[in-house]
């Protein structure tokens, strides 16, 4: 089973800054590409940003470039999700979930791999 833990949200204020972390549990995240998705109040959850398997490629949604980085220690099994310049609008539940390869369709990521989130809010 492939099961993730996501940790590292809170409350921020707008251009603060936070870290996701996005750890494996049973298994080893080394062959899997890691995506993280968020999913805010009254809208359809929506891919952020994705990192392959051996960590030398990620890529983000436009409205993230620029102001987060998709990063991965294997050693540790967790993918990590730096978060700088934070806007009201990135506030929501922030998921991780693993696939065999990069993607920001939800549904190629295995089912069983999605965590139960971390909340991220950003508000003065």
């Amino acid at each position: 089973q492939l099961q993730v833990v996501e940790s590292g949200g809170g409350l921020v204020q707008p251009g603060g800054s936070l870290r996701l972390s996005c750890t494996a549990s049973g298994f080893s995240l080394d062959y899997y590409a890691i995506g993280w998705f968020r999913q805010a109040p009254g809208k359809e959850r929506e891919g952020v940003s994705c990192i392959n398997s051996n960590g030398d490629s990620a890529d983000y949604a436009d409205s993230v470039k620029g102001r987060f980085t998709a990063s991965r220690d294997n050693a540790k099994n967790t993918v990590y999700l730096q978060m700088n310049s934070l806007k009201p609008e990135d506030t929501g539940v922030y998921y991780c979930a693993a696939a065999l390869f990069c993607s920001f369709r939800s549904g190629h990521y295995y089912p069983d791999s999605w965590g139960q989130g971390t909340q991220v809010t950003v508000s003065s």
